[in-house]
């Protein structure tokens, strides 16, 4: 099994990659080191994105949610939406401004979790963050 490093403003995170979500891990670890920075959401509440245009993966819907817990990573393949990956900090209900969502559950941290909580108000109150994952 891949263990990964996710490191987002600065807080170093372990986390695994989920069987479920076969082609969407494997799209996303052919990129890897992955590095970008997180935004804080604007309608799907306690969560952090990565605003990804038209950037295509090449996956369609796999394990996919509108409501990830707390440490998880979902992709949204693009559709309706731009595409984007969103990791939630706390309670989120996927969506955009044109309506419900749903990503594939492809990453979930597993260790710091504590210090999730951290990153949503730093994000919304100091702006975009750096966020690398890198497997280890």
């Amino acid at each position: 099994m891949t263990k990964l490093k996710v490191t987002i403003a600065g807080i170093e995170f372990d986390a695994k990659f989920e069987d479920a979500a076969p082609k969407t891990v494997a799209a996303f670890r052919a990129q890897l080191p992955y590095k970008s920075q997180v935004v804080h959401v604007r309608w799907s509440g306690e969560g952090v994105w990565i605003p990804l245009g038209e950037t295509d993966f090449g996956v369609d819907y796999e394990n996919h949610t509108s409501y990830p817990a707390p440490g998880q990573f979902v992709l949204y393949p693009g559709g309706i939406s731009e595409t984007e990956i969103l990791l939630a900090y706390g309670g989120v209900n996927f969506a955009s401004k044109m309506g419900q969502l749903a990503g594939n559950h492809f990453i979930t941290l597993t260790s710091n979790l504590d210090k999730l909580k951290e990153i949503g108000p730093k994000v919304l109150w100091e702006g975009a963050q750096d966020i690398l994952f890198e497997e280890v």
